[in-house]
C-alpha cells in the first residue's frame, strides 16, 4: 500500500494552506450567523411576534449532532493511532448520524408546518427556518466532506503520517456541532 504524504505546508507559516482556508471559512460563518442573531433580537423588540415551542424534533438532532461529534473524534483519533477498523466505524457512524441529524431537521419542519408555523407569515418563524436551514445548508457541505472522508478511511489512505484530511473534516465537523448549540440554546432559551 503506498503512502500518501500532505506536503500542503505554506513555506512562510509551516501551517497548511487548506487548514488556514478551513478557519477563514469557519470565521465567515461565524459572521454571518452573528448577523442573523442580531437581527434576529432587533427584529423581536420590534413586536409582532408570535411564541411557540419548538418541536422536540430539535432537541434530538441536538442530541444526535452531538453524538456524530464524538463519533468524528474517535475516528480522528482511530486513523492517528492506526486503528483502521475503528476508523472505518466512526466514520461510518458519523456519516449515518450526519443523515440524521437532516433528517430531524426536516421532520421538525414539517412538525412547525402542521402546528401553523410556516416560513412566511410571522417573523419568529422566518427566523426559525432561516437559522436552522442555513446550519443544514452548512451540514450538507460537511456531509460531503464525510462521504469523502468515509471513503479513504475504507480505502486506508488516512493513517499517523497523513491525517490532514480527516483532521480537517473533524474540526469543520466540530464547529457545525458548536454552531448548532449555540442556535438552539439561542432560539429555545435566550432570544
Amino acid at each position: 500500500m503506498a503512502t500518501v504524504i500532505d506536503n500542503d505546508k505554506n513555506t512562510y507559516t509551516g501551517i497548511p494552506t487548506s487548514k488556514m482556508l478551513l478557519w477563514i471559512g469557519i470565521v465567515s460563518i461565524i459572521m454571518a450567523f452573528a448577523g442573523f442573531t442580531s437581527g434576529y433580537i432587533v427584529r423581536k423588540a420590534e413586536g409582532n411576534w408570535v411564541e411557540f415551542n419548538l418541536p422536540r424534533a430539535f432537541t434530538i438532532s441536538t442530541i444526535i449532532i452531538l453524538m456524530s461529534s464524538f463519533t468524528m473524534q474517535m475516528a480522528y483519533i482511530a486513523v492517528r493511532k492506526n486503528n483502521f477498523k475503528n476508523a472505518k466505524t466512526f466514520a461510518i457512524t458519523t456519516l449515518g448520524l450526519g443523515l440524521a441529524f437532516v433528517f430531524s431537521q426536516f421532520y421538525a419542519w414539517n412538525v412547525l408546518v402542521d402546528n401553523g408555523i410556516f416560513f412566511v407569515g410571522n417573523p419568529s418563524g422566518s427566523f426559525l427556518y432561516v437559522l436552522s436551514g442555513l446550519h443544514v445548508l452548512h451540514l450538507v457541505g460537511g456531509i460531503i466532506a464525510l462521504i469523502i472522508v468515509s471513503v479513504k478511511t475504507i480505502q486506508e489512505k488516512y493513517n499517523s503520517e497523513n491525517s490532514l484530511g480527516i483532521e480537517l473534516c473533524t474540526t469543520y465537523w466540530h464547529f457545525l456541532d458548536l454552531l448548532w448549540i449555540y442556535l438552539f440554546v439561542f432560539v429555545a432559551y435566550l432570544a
